[in-house]
């Protein structure tokens, strides 16, 4: 039974996407004189991923401490990573910010088309000269005011345990002296595992949006990356999430 919903869910996907596109591509087209950071295309973006995540009957999400988010100004937001589905719930952050995303996902007909028109950022692992590019493209998305979201454990959780992370969001923020805002994604492994695409029967999904971290108050980006790694693995660990909500 799973599996004929599982068709039936991605199929829907697929032939919707090109409705929703073209609205993305007017969207771009008439904000693009005085949107320069795209934050109107981006928030109906969220809008287009989160109403598959609330249309699924199998998944509920919640989100938490979307007020410590910025609607304007710089920063640097760092999640965990443990599934496909991490995308579509982050979209429901709803607040403007640019993927890091992986190259492949850019190919993708209609989704690869609205992440550039997004001016999302892609990253070939493993290629230096890709990673260089990615830091040189975030360069400039910060310095011109838009956050920057990425996945600082390089790639998706084999079993759903916290990775290392790497330095290269750090070092942005550093650099950029702008804030760290680390988010928990919970559940999202148990929607749909690292590999096929049938879905599991239940998933209660939730995004806690923790405390940001001032890049200023640490000696460096090795104790920046390890906070911000520290701050996740204690939401994950705690089920009864933060104890402040300021959303």
């Amino acid at each position: 039974m799973l599996r004929v919903f599982s068709v039936a869910f991605w199929t829907f996907i697929g032939i919707t996407s090109p409705v929703f596109f073209l609205g993305a591509l007017l969207i771009w087209l008439v904000t693009l004189p005085f949107d320069r950071r795209r934050v109107a295309l981006h928030l109906y973006s969220s809008a287009w991923a989160t109403c598959y995540v609330y249309l699924n009957p199998l998944w509920r999400l919640r989100v938490r401490g979307r007020g410590r988010l910025p609607w304007q100004g710089a920063a640097i937001l760092v999640a965990n990573h443990a599934s496909l589905v991490d995308i579509l719930v982050l979209f429901g952050l709803f607040r403007p910010f640019k993927w890091v995303s992986k190259q492949e996902i850019f190919t993708i007909p209609v989704i690869g088309w609205n992440m550039r028109l997004n001016d999302y950022v892609p990253l070939v692992r493993g290629s230096s000269a890709s990673v260089r590019r990615m830091m040189e493209h975030c360069d400039r998305l910060l310095a011109a005011g838009s956050g920057v979201l990425i996945f600082p454990e390089g790639r998706r959780s084999q079993d759903g345990s916290l990775q290392a992370f790497k330095n290269g969001a750090f070092d942005l923020a550093v650099r950029h002296g702008v804030p760290v805002i680390p988010i928990a994604v919970h559940g999202t492994g148990r929607a749909l595992p690292k590999h096929g695409l049938v879905l599991r029967e239940r998933a209660d999904m939730r995004i806690e949006v923790l405390a940001p971290l001032d890049p200023r108050t640490f000696p460096g980006t090795d104790e920046l990356r390890d906070a911000a790694r520290e701050s996740i693995s204690a939401a994950l660990l705690s089920e009864a999430g933060p104890a402040a909500d300021p959303s």
